[in-house]
């Protein structure tokens, strides 16, 4: 009977759900997967050598809260300069974890795109390779993480960029008995940052992103001075014209550079008496860097 039910993991489901074999639910062990029974009913199976039982999802659902209300959540923090790849990393710690990425930098951009208020404040900072004000980032992150999907934590791209805004984040998670649990660090030296950097193109209607060196569209051409020839950078899914970011030029970033070192730097010493502070050398092969990453995140490995 139960063979012909259809199983998946269920997503929505922390990864602590998983954790342990005699957690979430009783007498029947670990969780393994959801069942799909006629009409759409859903079922959680449970481990068990001999006793396969069906826990209502609603149940599970239970257990969901339980964690949200009484564990503390998982609250991590990325750290790198432009170009060091935590638009690449997080996503892949999102998929393992279960937990959302938070990129302020996204969210600055869709303001400044529609035009709003505090979007055009931002959007003359980013032009001159600035970092937006403590007033402008503040608000949008605390509304943020008061949404459902980071009830069981979520991963921080590009905040706190200061001291003020690492001892508000940590005065709001306080209220709720939470802390920094992880803050990682992406190393890649200045002089690879400028090719990284400089190099990139995007398609502004799909937001699809391009290397000269790394990723170049087909349809790059080289001029006699050996640069990509701009009328050559189109868009690989539509033959539509590339651009690149304002601030992604050498001028820009060395003030980007400037602003990193200085005001952000020092947020990781806020946070290493605590001990949760790891550090990865983005500057190597792209598997390397993800193996380091694993290593950072498991608990007590920094």
């Amino acid at each position: 009977m139960f063979s012909k039910l259809a199983t998946r993991v269920a997503p929505r489901v922390s990864p602590r759900l998983f954790s342990s074999g005699g957690g979430g639910g009783g007498a029947g062990g670990a969780l393994l997967g959801l069942a799909i029974g006629a009409g759409g009913a859903a079922f959680y199976i449970q481990s068990n050598p001999d006793v396969v039982d069906l826990v209502p999802a609603s149940k599970v659902a239970e257990t969901e809260e339980k964690f949200a209300t009484y564990w503390p959540r998982n609250v991590m923090m990325l750290f790198g300069p432009p170009g060091s790849g935590k638009g690449t990393q997080g996503p892949k710690i999102e998929a393992m974890l279960g937990i959302p990425q938070l990129s302020t930098g996204d969210m600055l951009r869709a303001a400044v795109k529609n035009q709003t208020e505090i979007g055009k404040k931002a959007q003359g900072i980013m032009k001159a390779g600035g970092l937006v004000g403590d007033d402008i980032v503040v608000g949008i992150i605390k509304d943020r993480i008061a949404e459902p999907d980071c009830k069981f934590g979520f991963i921080l791209d590009g905040f706190p960029r200061t001291q003020p805004q690492a001892k508000a984040l940590d005065t709001m998670l306080a209220e709720e008995g939470a802390c920094v649990s992880k803050v990682i660090e992406l190393n890649v030296p200045d002089s690879i940052l400028e090719e990284r950097i400089c190099g990139r193109w995007i398609h502004k209607a799909s937001g699809a992103s391009y290397h000269v060196k790394y990723a170049p569209p087909k349809s790059m051409k080289l001029g006699a001075d050996g640069k990509p020839d701009p009328a050559s950078m189109l868009d690989d899914a539509t033959g539509e014209p590339l651009m690149q970011r304002p601030d992604d030029t050498a001028s820009a970033l060395v003030n980007r550079l400037k602003e990193y070192h200085r005001m952000t730097k020092p947020i990781l010493k806020h946070y290493q008496p605590h001990g949760v502070v790891g550090s990865v050398n983005a500057n190597q092969e792209m598997t390397k860097v993800w193996a380091d990453m694993q290593a950072n995140l498991k608990s007590g490995k920094n």
